[in-house]
């Protein structure tokens, strides 16, 4: 399966600074995100025996006839030069042979994940997500007209509706003029003007119990869409990562499915492997 590791409001925001200025806003820290958590690393081609037909037969295996198959061929045949701009942004992935992270002439370290026939998971050693998340915010912060402000809330989109005209879910034509901000340190609430608006916010993997999802993860981009008269659909497909370590007392945090692929197995409380009871892969 892709695996999109980078924060898409990041690479949206270096590419619209080539056309305009451009506001970046976050609840919290710049950091603070899915994509700082994530460990195991980034699925794309890079290994010379193998193909992009066999990243996309392996991911619409594992969708199960649900996936989009136009879709995963555009992910699986560009995720390879993303990986390169990410590599030529700064980005320091794992090398082969003990080479330097950033030693262009030592391949790359490739791993395996669930799902997938090859080793093809590009990885920064076990915390890909932050070597990812370092290299844009640094490439992000050097670049002029991109304002990155921390600690300031999206509370809504500026639509039709708050010009005083009627918008409903089925209306085509609701156009957004930006979005109501507020300044977490002041307390006030600012508009926020833009000729094009990007909801990168994460999904809502809080509204569970048990979630390996960072506690930023509470569905304020979605909600914000839906009460801006958006249409929501594929809701119930919220990624959980099936190993976690659990502490009884604290926050319980997940174990990247890179484990699995370098070959650990999964025993039940009484010792017992189970995973070859429910599938010939086992844990992968």
């Amino acid at each position: 399966m892709p695996r999109a590791t980078p924060n898409p409001k990041l690479p949206f925001a270096l590419e619209a600074a080539r056309h305009g200025s451009v506001a970046v806003i976050t609840k919290k820290e710049s950091a603070e995100s899915n994509t700082n958590y994530a460990q195991g690393g980034i699925a794309a081609v890079t290994g010379e025996h193998d193909s992009t037909e066999s990243h996309a037969r392996d991911t619409l295996d594992a969708g199960a006839g649900l996936c989009n198959e136009e879709v995963v061929r555009i992910v699986v045949e560009e995720g390879p030069e993303r990986v390169r701009e990410l590599i030529e942004m700064g980005a320091q992935f794992t090398r082969q042979n003990g080479g330097g992270p950033g030693d262009p002439d030592v391949p790359l370290h490739l791993g395996r994940e669930g799902g997938h026939s090859a080793d093809r998971i590009v990885h920064a050693a076990d915390a890909t997500g932050r070597e990812v998340e370092r290299a844009l915010l640094r490439q992000t912060r050097a670049t002029d007209n991109i304002d990155l402000l921390e600690y300031h809330f999206a509370v809504d989109l500026i639509t039709e509706h708050h010009l005083g005209q009627h918008v409903s879910r089925v209306r085509p034509d609701v156009h957004c003029f930006g979005a109501y901000v507020l300044d977490e340190e002041t307390e006030a609430v600012e508009a926020f003007l833009a000729k094009a608006t990007l909801l990168a916010a994460g999904g809502s993997g809080q509204v569970y119990q048990h979630t390996t999802n960072p506690s930023v993860a509470t569905g304020d981009g979605v909600a914000m869409a839906y009460r801006a008269k958006a249409r929501v659909s594929n809701m119930e497909f919220v990624q959980f990562h099936p190993t976690a370590l659990y502490h009884p007392e604290g926050d319980s945090f997940l174990i990247s499915e890179a484990v699995r692929g370098e070959g650990g197995t999964l025993f039940n409380q009484g010792g017992e492997r189970f995973m070859p009871d429910y599938d010939e892969r086992a844990e992968l």
